[in-house]
């Protein structure tokens, strides 16, 4: 996920359809969840490029909008774009991403694979995160944690991922750090009376010129030098 932010395709305006495809997964469009069932926030979105993503498609009907960015998410981690998780509510405050529990994502006992539970996880927390992480910054996981005591073998699962205002808050004003994002994970047919699984999620970030010293071999004073030099020269330039 660490290079989310440089990958979205480009003139995705000029692609968008006016009608929802025929193949989409079963129960989807049942499920879909509106927009404006996300929680409620006076912030603005961070300008980056998946907000400019969700303002094209913005005014599309949810099941359009949906279909659209799980296409582009999809092509974002090409890996995660081959498992069929589809993106239903993708807002600063909330993303749901869900995923049919088929035969192809089941374990031997026909649960849904361990595997399969903890990439919906890191792609809702992880997006999440990249919506509301200023565009000179990448994000990187540290650790997850997950306790599978409910096994998941019926109907369609669905991560929700949620963020306050003070945690979207904290996000931009850290140019420098890391947040633990839980994450509810439900299959929504199940008649089960156990509680949801949780699974929490440990992300970071860091600037993109301290990743790329880093893959450079220099040291963070280094990095400081230079950066204050590019300052100085920039300074003169203006004068």
């Amino acid at each position: 996920m660490s290079g989310l932010l440089n990958k979205l395709p480009g003139k995705l305006s000029a692609k968008i359809p006016t009608e929802l495809p025929a193949n989409l997964p079963e129960k989807i469009s049942d499920a879909l969840s509106p927009q404006n069932d996300a929680p409620k926030s006076s912030l603005k979105p961070i300008n980056n490029q998946f907000s400019k993503l969700l303002a094209v498609t913005k005014y599309l009907p949810a099941g359009a909008r949906s279909s659209i960015l799980s296409k582009a998410f999809g092509k974002v981690v090409p890996y995660v774009g081959t498992t069929g998780i589809y993106y239903e509510t993708v807002d600063p405050n909330q993303v749901v991403v869900s995923l049919n529990n088929n035969k192809a994502v089941q374990n031997h006992i026909g649960s849904i694979h361990a595997v399969a539970v903890t990439l919906l996880a890191e792609t809702a927390t992880g997006f999440i995160l990249g919506l509301n992480l200023p565009s000179d910054r990448v994000l990187l996981i540290k650790s997850y944690s997950v306790n599978f005591y409910r096994p998941l073998r019926k109907g369609q699962v669905a991560a929700i991922a949620t963020l306050s205002d003070e945690q979207r808050l904290d996000i931009l004003n850290q140019p420098k750090g890391e947040m633990v994002i839980p994450c509810v994970i439900n299959d929504r047919e199940s008649d089960s009376e156990r509680d949801p699984i949780t699974v929490e999620m440990t992300w970071a970030w860091v600037p993109k010129s301290e990743l790329e010293a880093r893959r450079q071999g220099k040291s963070q004073d280094k990095l400081v030098e230079e950066n204050i030099i590019q300052a100085e020269q920039n300074e003169q330039s203006a004068t």
